[in-house]
């Protein structure tokens, strides 16, 4: 019997330090699908180097490294590493996806989009010895066994699990990794095939999921379809949404009634002139605060994550942004700066013009400039995104946001919650980490 390592690389933090955790609650899917894939004559060991240490001295054949966004840094030296040691190193994830040349060099081999169209063959070349460089098929159509999610369960891991709906998303975000991989596509999974995953994470004792999807509104027919029949499931789920769905008033019903109680909204801006920036002028942010309240009043918790640097913002126009948060009372708002991740047409568009200020494009984190910007230095930049955070995570905007809001008493246990993931988020500006995505 061989056996493989598969490997969630952590990130460094902003002094080369590999970050910690002790817990992991947002539990990664693709390797429950992968070893769901992989035939029992392989043995399967998952390693989520968050909240575990890496077992450098394994006895695994083979070792198979993917990640999001910061942590293929870290990939990266893992790769280096256990090709030292003599393992063969197959690395894989959405960035290796998007700029291949980068992580190549350090690997036997990449596989390169949805990795459940080639692992058979990756399986088969390696019993045969026959390993090839780059693995690649287009999705065409998704539909996925059901996870192996006993692979993460003797983890530390929080109260919920994902279930995948769909991939893919039907706009056009110019940063965006998804839109730069999918390019418009929206891949739906069968209906009954998401409801059989949700029953197995019921009937494994956890009465939460995540529904994986990078847009819940990408198609409003399958949402409603889907929510009818989560609804008698007796499950609370969380999902991400364009804030449209504030505006539709059947969709928002039928998406609480089906146990939501918690959406994510890329807002991006708050500025018109930003928005048309990163190809989003399709959102109406003059309507942002009118749809939150709508939304929270339904009974659904809204999150948000929002841009920091795109070249129409303003020390003033940002500024705005910290007023407009705090009278939201957005329960848990992220900032990301700017960043042209390798691949993506922003980092195409931002090489061209010369403006990428640091070397090692992997290095790029979410919370340090990585590019110059038309109205601020890049250090007046990043001292004006810590400004953002320093200014919305005080203690009392984070009491006014979670037990001190009108909502707390329709759910008081859940806004205590939130508000210990405030003090988290705040305990992290404080040392100066910024959001990370592993």
């Amino acid at each position: 019997m061989k056996k493989i390592l598969f490997i969630q690389p952590s990130c460094y933090d902003d002094d080369g330090v590999v970050i910690k955790k002790r817990t992991l609650h947002f539990v990664g899917l693709a390797f429950p699908i992968i070893a769901a894939l992989t035939p029992d004559d392989w043995e399967v060991e998952v390693c989520v180097e968050l909240i575990e240490k890496v077992p450098y001295d394994t006895d695994a054949d083979v070792v198979g490294i993917g990640g999001m966004g910061q942590s293929t840094r870290r990939g990266i030296d893992l790769a280096k590493e256990f090709k030292r040691r003599g393992k063969t190193v197959i690395m894989g994830g959405p960035m290796v996806t998007l700029a291949p040349e980068f992580a190549a060099p350090f690997c036997d081999s990449i596989v390169r989009g949805s990795a459940e169209t080639v692992w058979a063959d990756v399986l088969d070349d390696l019993r045969r010895d026959q390993l090839k460089s780059e693995y690649y098929r287009p999705l065409e159509s998704l539909s996925t066994p059901l996870p192996k999610y006993e692979v993460v369960l003797d983890k530390r891991i929080g109260d919920f699990l994902p279930v995948q709906a769909a991939r893919g998303c039907v706009h056009s975000c110019r940063f965006c990794t998804i839109y730069c991989m999918y390019r418009n596509t929206y891949f739906r999974r069968e209906i009954p095939e998401i409801v059989r995953d949700i029953r197995h994470v019921k009937s494994l004792g956890f009465r939460k999921f995540l529904l994986l999807d990078d847009n819940i509104m990408s198609d409003r027919e399958f949402m409603l379809d889907l929510c009818r029949q989560i609804r008698g499931l007796d499950m609370t789920w969380m999902s991400q949404c364009v804030i449209d769905i504030g505006r539709d008033p059947e969709m928002l019903e039928a998406v609480r009634d089906s146990g939501c109680t918690a959406l994510s909204f890329g807002l991006e801006s708050i500025n018109p002139a930003s928005l048309k920036d990163i190809h989003k002028a399709w959102a109406r942010p003059t309507e942002y605060a009118s749809l939150i309240e709508t939304i929270s009043a339904a009974g659904i918790d809204v999150q948000s994550e929002m841009i920091v640097g795109v070249d129409s913002d303003t020390p003033e126009s940002l500024r705005e942004t910290i007023d407009f948060v705090a009278d939201a009372r957005i329960i848990a708002p992220k900032f990301y700066l700017m960043t042209p991740i390798p691949g993506t047409d922003l980092f195409d568009d931002m090489q061209k013009q010369g403006r990428i200020v640091i070397d090692d494009l992997f290095a790029m984190t979410s919370s340090k400039p990585s590019m110059t910007h038309p109205n601020m230095t890049t250090e007046e930049l990043g001292d004006l995104y810590w400004e953002i955070y320093d200014r919305l995570y005080t203690i009392p905007k984070v009491l006014r946001r979670t037990i001190f809001q009108k909502y707390f008493f329709r759910a008081p246990r859940r806004y205590f919650f939130y508000l210990l993931v405030n003090l988290f988020y705040r305990y992290q500006v404080r040392r100066r980490i910024g959001p990370i995505v592993v």
